[in-house]
């Protein structure tokens, strides 16, 4: 009798993940479609910014036909990430269907125009907007709705970075700190494979990144790690985190800012683009601009940052700065590009101080920054295996979860929610 139940159960369960393949599918495929136009477009808008640099100096008029689109268009959808968060914590209004090309559009002129902004927080609101339409369609009740718009996020982030894996696990992890939404992993993994097959389908190709470090030998007997790189890993972690709350914390100082002393809706796009554009003349370069995973002329950029010499002492600031004043005075995009840069130019800087191997630090500042301004480990984690291999991945760890420690609590969406503190307190019980 045992056995009949427990056939029973797995019949369920097969029944309930074909339920769910069949759901999440669709949303997949057109997530990743609409993801492989976004990175084409993103790239169009790339190589027209360099080939043709006078395009900087109309960002201010970028930034003017932003706000208007959303004040025109928006309404809600102006939340961006934290409204997918927040629908998905406790539902209101709804995602909608426009907060798709509204972004697509917005995020391409901030980057045909020199605005210092990434592309994750694009893709991931594509993919809940269009998770939230399908859901309407399918006319689920709130607890499925819940699940689709997190395969939608999955989808979205797995398909921008080809990191299906990081996408399914970011997705659960990035709703509360200490927490993960179990209840949904299997059906994220298939939107986040599905989402990244297809975007790969289409043409799109992805960065290619590598380390060549690989330790060699032991330290101790019985011990397959060098212990002292590991103590310099765990004090490099702690920079990334205070880097990656840095970031968080002028973001929402420059956001709050904008709203006291600019009251005017189109006061803090030209204050914005103002700075953006001063500051960058002021240090002669425009490589803090846009995404900055590649250079055309050999300036400083992501890839640079893998090799010696190849960021300057303070690139990681500059980019840091920028950032936060191209997303928070009305400019669209993602932080998770930039929180890549800023992280692979702090690690080539620390690991000039240290006598450290330059790619391997440059590897973990691009995943524990990121881990520390988002509050997540595991994803970060599993973001270096898919990006760099799994030959450093004690490195990895240690990297994004010290980082993830000394970032604090308050993370770049101002929507994720406290369920256990970093000091291991249920957040009820503080």
């Amino acid at each position: 009798m045992k056995k009949f139940f427990q056939s029973f159960e797995q019949v369920q369960v097969a029944r309930h993940l074909l339920y769910w393949t069949l759901l999440v599918l669709p949303v997949a495929v057109a997530v990743g479609a609409f993801v492989a136009l976004f990175l084409w477009l993103l790239d169009w808008a790339t190589v027209t910014r360099w080939n043709h640099l006078w395009l900087v100096g109309l960002l201010p008029l970028a930034g003017l036909l932003i706000v208007w689109g959303y004040r025109q268009w928006g309404k809600n959808a102006a939340a961006g990430n934290n409204l997918i968060l927040e629908e998905i914590h406790k539902p209101g209004g709804g995602v909608p269907a426009r907060m798709a090309p509204l972004v697509l559009v917005s995020t391409v002129l901030t980057h045909l125009f020199g605005g210092s902004a990434g592309r994750e927080g694009t893709a991931v609101q594509m993919g809940g907007s269009l998770a939230a339409l399908f859901a309407r369609w399918y006319r689920l009740k709130q607890a499925d709705k819940r699940i689709l718009l997190l395969c939608g996020m999955s989808a979205g982030f797995g398909a921008v970075f080809g990191t299906p894996l990081a996408g399914t696990v970011f997705a659960l992890e990035v709703l509360a700190i200490g927490r993960i939404r179990y209840e949904a992993l299997v059906p994220c993994l298939i939107a986040a494979l599905a989402a990244d097959g297809t975007c790969s389908a289409l043409g799109i190709h992805h960065t290619k990144y590598s380390i060549a470090f690989s330790h060699q030998g032991q330290a101790l007997p019985l011990v397959s790690f060098d212990l002292l790189l590991l103590a310099q890993v765990a004090a490099a972690g702690v920079a990334f985190g205070l880097a990656g709350y840095l970031f968080a914390a002028l973001s929402h100082r420059i956001r709050d800012a904008s709203a006291r002393y600019l009251p005017y809706p189109w006061l803090p796009p030209l204050a914005g683009a103002a700075l953006v554009l001063g500051i960058s003349y002021a240090l002669g370069t425009f490589d803090y601009l846009g995404l900055g995973v590649t250079h055309p002329r050999g300036g400083v950029s992501i890839l640079s940052a893998f090799q010696e010499g190849g960021a300057d002492t303070w690139s990681w600031l500059w980019k840091l700065l920028l950032t936060a004043l191209t997303l928070h005075t009305g400019f669209k995009g993602g932080e998770v590009t930039p929180l890549f840069f800023i992280g692979a130019t702090l690690g080539n800087t620390l690991a000039g101080l240290a006598g450290a191997p330059v790619d391997l630090f440059a590897g973990l500042g691009f995943i524990a920054v990121f881990s520390g301004a988002t509050n997540t480990p595991l994803a970060c984690t599993l973001m270096g295996v898919e990006l760099f291999g799994s030959g450093n991945v004690l490195y990895y760890a240690v990297a994004c979860f010290t980082a993830y420690y000394f970032s604090g609590h308050a993370g770049i969406y101002s929507a994720q929610r406290v369920a256990v503190t970093k000091l291991h307190q249920p957040a009820g019980e503080r």
